[in-house]
């Protein structure tokens, strides 16, 4: 045999040797993929098949696996707003319960809730008694100006008795919208604690507690 011939055979023999794998055959040999319930099969997937839905079987007609047809535009927005908000809803799960260790670590108890609501009460109700009293000056002092200011009324004004009343009307106008924001920290505050007092119930089982009595806003004063 000549040495060439002698090597292609020795190559064949050293082939056929291999594991199938390593022959480059697909690993897939055997199976059949079908499409359109079964009319339509290969032993690779048949172009008819392509884009639609098909089933792999092997040699014996057994059901190796499913596939579903890719899907269409309108499939893949509606799967990415499915994605999209059952990240959503993880994230808030993941907030609520950071939420809720931060609750049970603050307050061991219904009482200390209430302790705490009034303490933080007690503060923005001084800051608006702070604002109400001076209104209350603010709008005396206006009225001491307005009486001065009768004496004037057909002849000029001093420029320091317009800028006093003007400086009052400011001040007023000042301390009025400072009192609207503390009154609305108010409404706040007794809106958080009610929320952490029900949330502390349910993650406790506690049953019972009081809830700090809501004062009626005050109406700040109308500036003149």
């Amino acid at each position: 045999m000549a040495p060439l011939a002698r090597t292609l055979t020795l190559a064949a023999a050293l082939l056929a040797a291999l594991p199938v794998q390593a022959q480059n055959k697909p690993p897939a040999a055997g199976n059949l993929y079908c499409c359109n319930g079964g009319r339509i099969c290969g032993d690779s997937l048949p172009e008819q098949c392509r884009g639609k839905a098909y089933r792999i079987l092997d040699k014996s007609g057994n059901l190796i696996k499913d596939v579903p047809a890719p899907m269409t535009a309108e499939e893949k927005a509606l799967a990415a707003e499915a994605e999209q908000k059952r990240k959503e809803e993880e994230a808030a799960a993941k907030e609520q319960k950071r939420k809720d260790n931060a609750l049970l670590q603050t307050y061991t108890s219904l009482a200390d809730i209430d302790r705490l609501q009034e303490r933080t009460e007690a503060e923005v109700r001084a800051a608006i008694k702070g604002a109400q009293d001076k209104i209350a000056a603010q709008e005396k002092r206006r009225k001491q100006f307005e009486e001065e200011a009768q004496f004037y009324k057909k002849k000029a004004m001093p420029s320091n008795l317009t800028k006093s009343i003007a400086d009052a009307d400011g001040e007023i106008k000042t301390q009025q919208e400072f009192l609207a924001v503390k009154q609305n920290d108010l409404k706040n505050i007794q809106t958080r604690f009610d929320a952490d007092r029900k949330r502390y119930v349910e993650l406790t089982g506690v049953k019972g507690g009081s809830a700090a009595p809501a004062a009626p806003p005050t109406a700040p004063p109308a500036a003149r």
